[in-house]
């Protein structure tokens, strides 16, 4: 499994985003990215589809322990995380999990960053209040 997500019904995908920006921001995450991957489908491609977000969300004292530990794992910042409309009034948010960059990179201090990161996306994914789930 490489993520967790949280499947919200009854709010709206902007009320959505802000809650999770809001959340992550608790947990000391900023956003550095949003991809609004809706709009660029439309705009390259000229196809529709449901709204989709991605965000880049960075917690710079985790970052930079992990740049210290492995200073190669900047391949693998920031914590993509994603907020996606399935139908009206219901939208996932996923996360990747941090524990993915222990399983390509190793090393103790890249172990004891993700385990911290890990909870706390965790956290926010809970204070969403939908259904979570593995990805």
């Amino acid at each position: 499994m490489y993520g967790f997500t949280s499947t919200i019904q009854g709010t709206s995908f902007g009320e959505a985003l802000s809650h999770t920006i809001e959340l992550l921001k608790e947990e000391g995450f900023g956003v550095l990215s949003d991809i609004d991957v809706q709009a660029t489908m439309k705009a390259k491609l000229g196809v529709d589809m449901l709204r989709y977000r991605i965000l880049g969300a960075c917690h710079p004292q985790l970052a930079h322990k992990a740049l210290l530990a492995e200073p190669n794992i900047g391949l693998l910042l920031p914590c993509n995380v994603i907020v996606r409309e399935i139908a009206e009034r219901e939208i996932v948010v996923g996360f990747l999990d941090p524990q993915v960059m222990v399983e390509l990179v190793g090393g103790a201090g890249v172990k004891a960053v993700a385990d911290d990161a890990e909870q706390r996306l965790r956290r926010v994914c809970t204070n969403l209040s939908g259904h979570t789930v593995p990805v």
